[in-house]
């Protein structure tokens, strides 16, 4: 299993990478394994302002839909419209193309607060 260095992670399985004043949000390798193939991502609407821990889009798979919530208060800025034709890049390359959506932060100190590598990898009963 893929686990960044350079990301962070919510307990609800959402990495974030930040960029400049943006970050971007996707789901990580673990809950990608977990949901197993990807066949449909509903993307957030741009321009959505939203809450941090709110629900804004639905990864569906073979197996279930799951909700993927906003890992911190903002704005929508960009959504990954790749995965409408191809919503296995989901699976194929969850940390990098697989991307969800990117947001503007209202707080980026907020960032901060969310969880490491390290961290993440003990929520999820990871050894390494």
């Amino acid at each position: 299993m893929s686990l960044p260095e350079n990301l962070k992670y919510t307990a609800d399985h959402e990495w974030i990478a930040l960029e400049g004043g943006l970050v971007t949000v996707g789901i990580t390798d673990h809950a990608q394994e977990e949901l197993t193939d990807i066949v449909f991502v509903e993307l957030p609407e741009i321009g959505r302002v939203c809450e941090a821990e709110e629900g804004i889009a639905v990864v569906e798979s073979v197996k279930a839909a799951s909700d993927i919530y906003a890992p911190l208060a903002g704005e929508i800025v960009e959504v990954n419209n790749d995965l409408e034709a191809d919503p296995a890049l989901v699976n194929t390359d969850p940390h990098g193309k697989g991307w969800i959506f990117k947001m503007k932060v209202k707080d980026l100190a907020d960032v901060d607060a969310l969880m490491d590598a390290d961290a993440y990898n003990s929520h999820i009963g990871g050894n390494s």
